[in-house]
């Protein structure tokens, strides 16, 4: 698909922030880019590799891949960071790609920063660049 930021990401049209997490035939898993700004770390994102403008454009195989990515991607964040909870967000509001931001709440977290969003305005969030998001 022309003019799609997932695709152009998928066919390594440009270089994005950490590694490559997990990919299959239907799923990419991969950490937010920033575009070198400071990033929260371990916000990931969850992309279908085929270009369908909506969850519910999915074929069926492409749901199920989908849905225990989503669930394997949260586990690994529960076990590895001690995420409190973890935010699974779809908008479409930006790219018109089937795709889910995964979003980790560390421990600690006040709960007025409670959010997929609200925990970017946290003080003492961490955020950090590329060697801390591929440390991570």
């Amino acid at each position: 698909m022309e003019n799609c930021f997932i695709c152009d990401k998928h066919a390594g049209r440009f270089q994005l922030s950490g590694d490559c997490i997990f990919e299959d035939d239907y799923i990419y898993i991969s950490h937010i880019d920033k575009k070198g700004q400071p990033t929260y770390l371990s916000h990931i994102m969850l992309d279908l590799k085929r270009h369908v403008p909506q969850v519910g454009d999915m074929a069926e195989e492409e749901a199920a891949a989908f849905g225990i990515a989503m669930k394997r991607a949260a586990k690994a964040l529960q076990e590895t960071l001690h995420a409190e909870h973890v935010y699974k967000l779809v908008s479409g509001n930006s790219v018109p790609h089937a795709h889910m931001h995964i979003i980790p709440r560390y421990a600690g977290t006040p709960e007025r920063y409670w959010g997929p969003v609200e925990v970017y305005d946290w003080p003492g969030a961490p955020f950090g660049g590329e060697s801390d998001i591929k440390e991570v």
